[in-house]
């Protein structure tokens, strides 16, 4: 068997996209018992454009052809009473050029409370932007059904699942997709206020914890499909 058709017919990849060097960091620094054979953390600097021209260079690539794709990294939470630590796992993900729905979210959720007890994990709609997000906007954002906001998470999945091919099937629509965010900033905990550096701490203890559930997430989809 040739050596391309192996590859097309074994497990996907999967590629974990974060934006900060520290988000990066994190996850270099989690466990690696699970990781899939073919895995890989990419850095796609901050900013929607950033993102999309970085995760759109990694599929395009052979050794991440058919990948799984996850985005994550810090974001702000929208809703009252969330706090640094917590975490999103969105169902969607929604910037000005439409919605991408996410795949395996309940099983995602369920690993993340086993991969880190004690934190309190919240599903919905994470929505995209071109710059931090403060005051006002976070109820006109709230508003709109979104609990929370980040500046790379939509363009990573709007890249990973219209643009380049997920496979042998062709278009990237077929493309399992994810997005899981450790919120760092919450309406009573907003970055300018003092306690920043403790809530920071505290993401950042998460986010290099949660390794395990996306591995789970990952081995997931090559279940059979009812």
């Amino acid at each position: 068997m040739r050596p391309d058709r192996e590859a097309a017919t074994g497990p996907p990849p999967l590629l974990v996209a974060c934006a900060l060097r520290i988000e990066r960091t994190a996850l270099r620094s989690g466990s690696a018992a699970g990781a899939p054979e073919r895995y890989e953390v990419l850095r796609t600097g901050m900013g929607p454009r950033a993102a999309e021209r970085a995760v759109g260079r990694a599929l395009a690539g052979p050794a991440l052809r058919g990948a799984a794709v996850l985005a994550t990294g810090f974001c702000a939470g929208l809703l009252p009473g969330m706090s640094p630590g917590d975490l999103i796992v969105a169902e969607e993900t929604r910037d000005p050029r439409g919605t991408v729905a996410c795949a395996g979210t309940a099983l995602l959720a369920e690993a993340l409370a086993r991969a880190v007890p004690g934190r309190t994990v919240h599903l919905g709609a994470l929505t995209g932007s071109d710059h931090v997000v403060r005051g006002q906007e976070r109820a006109e954002l709230r508003a709109t059904g979104a609990i929370g906001v980040d500046m790379e998470s939509a363009a990573t999945l709007w890249t990973a699942a219209r643009g380049g091919s997920a496979g042998p099937g062709g278009p990237g629509a077929d493309r399992p997709v994810a997005a899981v965010r450790v919120i760092v900033d919450a309406p009573e905990h907003e970055l300018v206020r003092i306690g920043t550096v403790r809530g920071g701490i505290s993401a950042f203890r998460v986010l290099r914890a949660v390794l395990p559930a996306f591995y789970d997430w990952h081995r997931s989809l090559l279940l059979p499909r009812r």
